[in-house]
């Protein structure tokens, strides 16, 4: 049995594809470096990270590029002996305008090496490549319209002007001139175009309906691949967007994909969302990675189960059970970093952090929260409730523009840091910093009165239960004591601050340092651990 979601966590806009007996989804990774997730699966229930192809400075580079910028709905595929990997790259995404860069990099292998990417176009986001059965390739994506009402934060259906269809070829690039094939449904919003290919019917796979609670799943078919497009007799294969109480919430943006025996899935993004403290829903976990069975009908599909609702528990293609969840242990003392961790923007991580073979030295760069240099090491939450823990064994400050710790984080807008630094009553003290969603300051509160520390490591942990969350810290294997009040967690979360069209990423947890003198004093970390609930 599958059990949704297959990728828990920050994995949005899922693109699956099968190359023999396996399966791999591409997910989008906005500013966290390196891009796009890819996981692979043999059979669809159990996912292993395979690879972040774009991983050096010729293929990705997001300095500069605002929060929830960066790498925005890749699509991967499998033909001609190689992976075909289209993304794009937004480099700006407040007001009318979306600039937004298309390029492909293709591989032999899953594992690589990926190509340097070759430049396609830049009308809009959510770019994707079909391999036809004549042997020609088709470029997708959303033609953004900037003559609207729509801005960043506050999307409007006319600016998501319509899916443009254009032949491509790896010698020639596009050739001849664009077709909007699809303009959507009524539900509008239209965005995340897929192509497939079945008994002679072109499907056409869209996300509608803007990323939030009225996401959906839009399907359409033509005999010709330029259309035009009739739409699916119930419109949408996939969403729960009529339906508040479904437990898997903002369900839209997939893609279709056949085993080998013939069966049908889709994949759809998804949240899990909790109650706020003072009400409302919020995604802490961000959009995740689900997938649905489907079953034809007078070549149309549908969900095997009947309805458009997607469903927690799914049939699988072969007998296997979902791997339970469990801690990880991490000790810095290889020469990599664990493959859960992440870092942001940038293609050049020697500046931010290197492993000393004994530990992880964070290298204080630019402001907490910078669109450049952060100095932060973190991975995804993936669970409702876990605690997490590290130890900073060196770190001495002596300046308050210093400062090293453990951080809840989503974007400068949304974060908690508990960090050690520096008082000039104190000196070498623990300190509290928070931005609970200030938009569009990023105004930081200081919940915490400081308290001094001891020389020597400090051993800093962190749990979240749901809405709820709360810092605590040691030294010397003394008993752990909280540190400041219950925080809310609600807030590092898509829905906090902005709203839920402001932001779509997902909550992170991880190591952070800053030095804004420009000095660069480091900040060494020896492990690091996640512990889900009953873990």
């Amino acid at each position: 049995m599958i059990r949704n979601p297959i990728l828990p966590g920050f994995n949005p806009d899922p693109s699956i594809c099968r190359a023999g007996d396996e399966y791999f989804i591409a997910t989008s990774t906005f500013e966290w470096f390196p891009g796009v997730q890819i996981h692979r699966s043999s059979d669809l229930v159990n996912w292993d990270l395979a690879c972040r192809p774009l991983s050096r400075a010729s293929q990705l580079d997001m300095r500069g590029n605002p929060d929830s910028g960066g790498i925005w709905a890749p699509c991967l595929s499998h033909a001609d002996g190689r992976f075909w990997l289209v993304y794009t790259d937004v480099k700006r995404l407040d007001g009318n305008f979306k600039d937004a860069h298309n390029y492909i990099v293709t591989a032999p292998g899953i594992e690589g090496p990926w190509s340097d990417p070759i430049y396609v176009s830049s009308h809009g986001f959510d770019p994707s490549l079909f391999h036809d059965d004549d042997g020609r390739k088709w470029f997708l994506v959303l033609q953004w319209n900037h003559i609207s009402n729509s801005i960043g934060g506050h999307p409007k259906h006319p600016a998501f002007d319509g899916i443009l269809l254009q032949e491509w070829s790896e010698t020639d690039g596009l050739i001849g001139k664009p077709t909007k094939i699809f303009s959507g449904s009524s539900h509008g919003l239209s965005e995340g175009p897929h192509l497939s290919k079945r008994n002679g019917w072109y499907y056409l796979t869209i996300a509608e309906g803007g990323t939030g609670y009225g996401h959906a799943v839009t399907m359409a078919r033509s005999r010709r691949i330029d259309g035009p497009y009739e739409i699916h007799p119930d419109t949408h294969l996939i969403t729960a967007k009529d339906t508040p109480d479904n437990p898997l919430q903002r369900a839209g943006h997939g893609q279709i994909i056949e085993t080998p025996t013939g069966e049908t899935y889709h994949t759809h993004l998804c949240s899990r969302p909790i109650d706020g403290p003072q009400g409302g829903r919020f995604s802490p976990l961000g959009r995740e990675t689900a997938i649905q069975k489907c079953v034809w009908r007078n070549d149309w599909p549908y969900l095997e189960h009947g309805s458009c609702l997607p469903q927690i528990d799914v049939p699988a293609p072969k007998n296997a059970a979902p791997r339970p969840a469990k801690r990880v242990e991490r000790t810095f003392d290889g020469e990599e970093l664990p493959e859960e961790f992440q870092w942001l923007r940038t293609p050049y991580p020697d500046r931010l952090f290197q492993l000393t073979g004994s530990s992880l030295q964070l290298i204080g760069r630019e402001s907490l929260g910078s669109w450049f240099e952060q100095s932060l090491v973190a991975r995804r939450q993936e669970h409702l409730t876990y605690r997490a823990e590290t130890t900073l064994t060196a770190f001495d400050p002596d300046t308050y523009q210093q400062a090293a710790g453990l951080t809840t984080y989503y974007n400068r807008h949304k974060l908690h840091f508990m960090a050690v630094s520096w008082d000039a009553r104190l000196g070498r003290c623990l300190t509290l910093m928070s931005c609970p969603g200030s938009w569009p300051d990023a105004q930081l509160s200081y919940p915490a009165e400081p308290i001094a520390l001891a020389d020597g490591p400090v051993d800093l942990a962190v749990e979240v239960d749901h809405a709820r969350q709360q810092f605590f810290w040691r030294q010397d294997n003394a008993q752990w004591q909280t540190f400041g009040p219950v925080l809310d967690a609600s807030v590092i979360s898509d829905e906090g601050g902005r709203g839920e069209h402001g932001s779509f990423t997902g909550a992170f947890i991880g190591m952070l340092a800053f030095d804004v003198t420009g000095l660069g004093r480091t900040a060494d970390f020896n492990r690091f651990s996640y512990a889900p609930e009953g873990t």
